[in-house]
């Protein structure tokens, strides 16, 4: 793993952010008190009784035996398929029933630890515990100075930057924006290290083929090891099914590279009503639940216990424009069912976070994203990917979005951890001090828990009026707008040993001079 730095980097550095260090004092301070993840303290929302969760399982496996799933263009996944005992014809492949359960129930890990460049940020994902990470794979960012445009190498460094600085993500996420400057087949090495040398968070590597999926796990065993990375998950690939009921062949093949290599693979069937999936919840339901096992078992019989996550990706859409719609009544509904089963199941959920269809960080953004987050808390997602950031149904990426979704994570820390019974939060002696009829604001419990009794956002206008008209009547997107701008000034990176960041380097030039770019 990466180590402190030399006394003479760290003489070198001292000198070069003397500076810098109160202006950066409040974002670290705020990073160092903040939970490397959540413990949740509150209960699940259990939506379906034990008859309901069987009818929607019983359905699930209906599927897999009679209609089943093709596996495209991936000889040696079907030759696993069928060395498991499934009825494998050509490229469609059906599955007896409890076949995927037993393979899944026998070796995948409930929870497992993802391993940080800096062990206090190291998150466990599975259990009663939830990790946040920043929106996925926008090709455009939107600010507000700039309006929307394509996403670049340094839109990407700056959302990673803002990231790590955040104390309510957890993670650094993956391709938080694509950088379109950078060749298609040459970026995944770019972004890869942006994750490693601007933030000391676990990340996420390339799906986009298996030799990318392969070169992101090396730069990251150059960072950990290669021993220790073969016991431990240090990298995340995050792959889509090819729904109804399809995974190609560079789908599977980066499932197998990362199970094989023992990193994590989060499997997400991809599903808007009415499109890629009925349009009738249940139905989709079960279609997830039938996809979501494939590729989890995938997972084992290419590795038993390589660490996998149930994912689920869905979404309705306007039966009319054929739009995908965001902070709907019926996705939250499958959240919820989709959290039971995941837990029946025994494996680590993902879900998402703050969708909207939204094209900029207005009321609707905020109803839809808000609406979308907490059902995925209240399903028991241990793992929520774009939890802040996403625009547009996912085509934009918002620099001002990502603080405000941020704060409101900040939020749901708080509700996530539940109400507190113990002595202090009784407060009788703050009764016995304050009597009836007089105010707690001066009183010595109060004063104890001035700073940590509630959530103090870090955006929200909670002045008087007068105060909020002399400060020049700034709405929520100019306050994210400047806070993003100060964040980014402020932004000082994580000390890396000097040879791993060099190792790092050469491998990327290597890589690199090996192929020509290809842009598509």
């Amino acid at each position: 793993m990466s180590q402190e730095p030399s006394e003479a980097n760290r003489d070198g550095r001292h000198r070069r952010n003397r500076g810098a260090r109160g202006r950066r004092a409040r974002p670290d301070a705020a990073l160092s008190k903040a939970p490397a993840y959540i413990s949740r303290k509150i209960p699940y929302y259990a939506l379906l009784g034990e008859e309901s969760l069987r009818s929607i399982e019983d359905h699930a496996e209906t599927i897999l035996q009679e209609i089943g799933i093709e596996f495209r263009g991936d000889k040696e996944t079907l030759a696993l398929w069928r060395a498991a005992g499934a009825d494998v014809d050509g490229e469609r492949v059906r599955f007896q029933r409890g076949l995927l359960r037993g393979i899944i129930q026998a070796t995948a890990p409930k929870e497992f630890t993802q391993h940080a460049r800096n062990p206090k940020r190291s998150v466990i994902i599975g259990g009663d515990n939830t990790v946040f990470s920043p929106a996925y794979g926008s090709p455009f960012v939107r600010d507000l100075d700039q309006g929307r445009r394509y996403g670049t190498l340094e839109d990407f460094q700056n959302f990673v930057k803002l990231a790590y600085l955040s104390p309510w993500l957890h993670h650094s996420g993956g391709t938080i924006c694509e950088p379109v400057d950078i060749a298609v087949n040459q970026r995944h090495l770019d972004m890869v290290y942006a994750h490693i040398r601007y933030s000391d968070k676990a990340f996420m590597g390339s799906v986009t083929a298996p030799e990318r999926a392969a070169e992101s796990i090396e730069l990251a065993r150059l960072v950990f090891g290669a021993a220790f990375a073969d016991q431990n998950c240090i990298i995340l690939g995050n792959i889509n099914v090819n729904s109804p009921l399809v995974y190609d062949g560079t789908v599977t093949r980066v499932v197998r590279t990362y199970a094989a290599a023992n990193q994590a693979t989060v499997v997400v069937p991809f599903i808007l009503g009415g499109a890629m999936g009925p349009v009738t919840p249940a139905g989709a339901i079960a279609q997830a639940h039938a996809e979501a096992m494939a590729g989890v078992a995938l997972t084992q019989v290419t590795r038993p216990g390589a660490p996998a996550i149930y994912g689920n990706f869905f979404s309705t859409m306007s039966l009319k424009s054929g739009a995908p719609t965001f902070g709907m009544p019926e996705a939250a509904l499958a959240y919820m069912a989709v959290g039971q089963l995941a837990r029946r199941l025994g494996i680590p959920l993902r879900c998402g976070g703050s969708f909207t269809s939204s094209k900029v960080a207005d009321a609707q953004a905020a109803q839809e994203s808000a609406d979308a987050l907490l059902p995925a808390l209240l399903s028991g997602a241990n793992f929520v990917l774009h939890a802040a950031g996403w625009l547009e149904g996912g085509l934009t990426m918002g620099y001002e979005k990502l603080l405000l979704d941020a704060d409101r994570l900040g939020m749901m820390h708080v509700l996530m951890r539940g109400l507190s019974l113990d002595d202090n939060a009784f407060a009788l002696d703050a009764f016995r001090e304050v009597g009836p009829g007089k105010h707690f604001l001066g009183c010595a419990h109060t004063m104890a828990n001035y700073e940590t009794a509630y959530y103090q956002s870090a955006l929200a206008d909670s002045n008087s009026f007068e105060q909020w008209r002399d400060g020049g009547e700034k709405d929520a997107l100019e306050r994210a707008n400047e806070r993003v701008k100060a964040m980014l000034a402020e932004y000082v990176p994580p000390p890396i040993d000097a040879a791993v960041d060099e190792a790092l380097r050469d491998f990327i030039c290597r890589r690199k001079a090996s192929r020509p770019d290809a842009w598509y």
